[in-house]
């Protein structure tokens, strides 16, 4: 094994190591998830060398450097304000997602009118329409990192795979016997993930557009799913009051997340694998292990439904949206609420951090779209124009610039 480069990775900080084995190149990462202004970093040079022997003492003079950058980085002040950029007229019927590809250059919105359009972040243009789908195109997802596919999944009860770069559909994904809801790329871009109204998650293979297996366990809807960083394992949430967890290689059940009172309404895998958090509409997030399926704590507090749970980049934050117009932020580790975000007037239906974990984006029924700072709940801005409910928000992978869906038939981008 011979090391070629190391290289940075921004968020949530990490090395990357391309080294070559057996005359093939190949690249792992080290996460510094726990990285801050005050980390000695000869210190932690001498424990990464000490875990890994790719690392030699003619490359720690580099590495230091390159953590010198990622410690910047983590250490900058983002005191940013956020101004309409530009209103999009998306489709002539209300839109169901966005996305953004994950250097933000690029987003995708999908809509009642059967189509998914995508556009080009910075000038406002339409570059594809995305045409096929007999019924609304209801999720959407860029198959990030790579950002050259994008997936959708229609009340047609398809799923369809598509160039990024020439608009064309690839394959059509069929086997549902109901709307599909949620969908997901895994990390490597080789499967693409489905859940739908039938109970049923089916994973399919990007390269030969066959289906490579359906999850069968669940007895009512699949409204949520997630995969873990590795690609290797898959959790589904639905309304039959459980989470599944799943190994993706071999379509099997790992394990049964059960105790919720009501529907899940969201699920998501923390960085390093480790948690799954789930959000109810019995009031209660949960977080669970991973590895043994466990319970590890009920996160309380809201008064109504909680629609919408996140992590933040490093895993080390939960941030949750209710139907009770507020939202919280939780440490993952000690599962304590940190603050809480009131302001809206309105149930919050989505929930987002900035890839710094400095903020946390609130999209509302109240038309309005909030940025929170997370240390003191704080709400920074509103972000104000929509005429009607914004039901998704996200921010771009730098952090800088945000985009908002609405029902009223547009998106915004915000800089």
């Amino acid at each position: 094994m011979r090391l070629k480069r190391l290289h940075i990775r921004y968020y949530p900080p990490g090395i990357f190591l391309d080294y070559e084995k057996g005359g093939q190149l190949r690249t792992k990462s080290i996460d510094l998830l726990n990285l801050t202004p005050e980390t000695d970093v000869s210190e932690l040079v001498s424990d990464i060398r000490a875990a890994e022997p790719l690392i030699s003492s003619s490359c720690a003079e580099q590495l230091k450097v390159l953590i010198g950058k990622l410690q910047e980085k983590v250490s900058q002040k983002d005191d940013r304000k956020f101004y309409l950029f530009r209103a999009l007229q998306a489709h002539i019927l209300p839109l169901t997602n966005v996305a953004f590809n994950k250097s933000g250059s690029s987003f995708i919105t999908g809509s009642y009118d059967r189509t998914c359009k995508i556009w080009d972040t910075a000038s406002g243009e339409e570059l594809h329409t995305l045409e096929g789908h007999r019924n609304v195109v209801y999720a959407i997802a860029f198959n990030n990192p790579y950002g050259d596919k994008v997936a959708t999944g229609s009340f047609d009860k398809t799923c369809k795979l598509w160039s990024a770069e020439t608009g064309k559909c690839f394959y059509t994904f069929r086997g549902h016997t109901a709307e599909i809801v949620c969908l997901a790329f895994n990390p490597q871009s080789t499967l693409v993930a489905t859940g739908s109204m039938d109970t049923t998650a089916k994973l399919w293979d990007v390269e030969s557009g066959k289906e490579v297996s359906t999850l069968a366990g669940h007895f009512a809807e699949i409204i949520s799913l997630s995969f873990n960083t590795m690609g290797d394992h898959l959790v589904t949430g639905s309304f039959d009051h459980t989470a599944i967890l799943w190994d993706a290689c071999s379509g099997s059940k790992v394990h049964v997340l059960t105790g919720h009172r009501g529907e899940i309404s969201c699920v998501q895998f923390n960085w390093d694998c480790s948690l799954i958090v789930t959000a109810s509409l019995d009031k209660t997030c949960k977080v669970w292990a991973a590895d043994s399926g466990q319970c590890l704590a009920s996160l309380l507090g809201h008064n109504d439904e909680v629609l919408d749970v996140c992590f933040n980049y490093t895993g080390q934050l939960i941030a949750t949206a209710s139907a009770d117009g507020t939202s919280r932020v939780f440490s993952a580790e000690t599962f304590q609420c940190l603050c809480q975000l009131e302001g809206h007037k309105g149930e919050i239906s989505k929930v987002c951090f900035n890839p710094q974990g400095s903020r946390v984006l609130t999209a509302s029924v109240d038309k309005t779209a909030r940025v929170w700072c997370v240390n003191t709940g704080v709400c920074l801005q509103a972000l104000e124009g929509h005429s009607d409910e914004i039901f998704s928000c996200a921010f771009n992978y730098e952090g800088d610039t945000i985009i908002t869906g609405s029902k009223d038939n547009t998106c915004r981008i915000w800089h």
